[in-house]
């Protein structure tokens, strides 16, 4: 790729890290969700959808030798990077709010979404899972990774299926987070797969009739999902997967096609990338300074179809509290020590 597209995916990702703040603002400090608000739903359509697109994306290296000892040496470091800090940070967060430390702290491992921690976990489990098939595999590589997808696609559909399938309601796949990994894992192998084919890509973007076929599916399915609810039982869920995927789709063709805004010699450019490279940090740091704002969800309860407003106003909370969380990363990175063990910086 080139320096211009890293510039564009870097702002792209500090724009999916901002949404989950913004996001986490609207539902651990309003203390609402989507049944009450029309801005979180959308957001939640694309946020951690796009996160983990990004992810596979990235985890594609074309020059990358597949060998035990180099793929060991990358499992180690994401060990590392991954699940130290976000056991440590989960560990200081419990140990602030929790009136029953203990009993907060077996709650959030025993939880498939580990107290708000869960995104490096399953993230890792995906990696794993990838470099697996990478090493295993070293012919028709693309076909098998292909392959996974609709694998991981099935697995996903089958949260949605309780009449057919069960297997999620056990402990183990929650202790474990696989069922968070069944609902994420095919939208990291399509940012693979979008990598590995990106010339192709691209042809389609630049088409005439791809995006506006994208926005024909996104608004029909998140239409079908959040107001007209045409399907029932386990159909119900098929439009709202198709307008994650055009959402995801939408987001990366805009970011692509005015990638001359998000470079560095641009306000928003530098602001973007400068939150992009540091979303490990501000994920593992936001939960703590989220503010507790009920009455103001309450508000937006009794106020209803304030898109704008709900979006202005936790948009605005969640640039104070990336703020905050940029700067006690900054503090905590004065010691070299804890500069490679909370944020794997050497």
């Amino acid at each position: 790729m080139t320096k211009q597209r890293l510039e564009w995916l870097d702002a792209l990702r500090g724009f999916t890290m901002f949404m989950v703040v913004t996001n986490h603002i609207y539902g651990f400090g309003f203390d609402t969700n989507t049944k009450y608000s029309m801005f979180m739903s959308v957001c939640l359509l694309f946020r951690m959808p796009l996160f983990f697109f990004i992810s596979g994306f990235l985890a594609y290296k074309a020059s990358f030798s597949w060998n035990m000892r180099d793929t060991s040496q990358l499992i180690a470091k994401k060990l590392r990077v991954q699940i130290v800090p976000t056991v440590v940070f989960m560990t200081a967060y419990v140990a602030i709010v929790a009136k029953d430390f203990w009993a907060r702290m077996e709650y959030a491992w025993t939880s498939p979404t580990k107290g708000g921690y869960w995104f490096t976990m399953v993230l890792m489990e995906m990696f794993l899972v990838y470099y697996a098939v990478c090493l295993l595999i070293r012919k028709h590589r693309n076909v098998a990774l292909a392959g996974l997808w609709l694998v991981a696609l099935f697995a996903y559909a089958t949260l949605y299926m309780p009449k057919w399938f069960t297997w999620y309601k056990g402990d183990f796949w929650k202790v474990t987070s696989i069922t968070e990994l069944a609902r994420f894992f095919h939208f990291f192998l399509l940012g693979n797969l979008v990598h590995r084919f990106w010339p192709q890509v691209q042809r389609l973007f630049d088409s005439k009739w791809f995006f506006p076929l994208l926005i024909a599916v996104a608004f029909l399915g998140a239409g079908d999902y959040l107001k007209w609810h045409n399907l029932h039982m386990h159909w119900a869920n098929l439009p709202r997967t198709l307008s994650m995927y055009a959402l995801v789709m939408i987001i990366v063709a805009f970011f692509r096609n005015y990638s001359s805004w998000f470079t560095k010699d641009t306000r928003i450019g530098r602001t973007l990338q400068y939150i992009g490279v540091r979303t490990l940090d501000i994920y593992l740091i936001h939960y703590f300074f989220i503010p507790k704002l009920p009455d103001v969800g309450v508000w937006f309860k009794a106020h209803p179809e304030n898109f704008m407003l709900e979006g202005t106003v936790a948009m605005l909370l969640a640039s104070l509290v990336v703020a905050f969380s940029i700067l006690t990363s900054h503090v905590l990175r004065v010691s070299p020590f804890l500069k490679k063990w909370l944020f794997g910086r050497e």
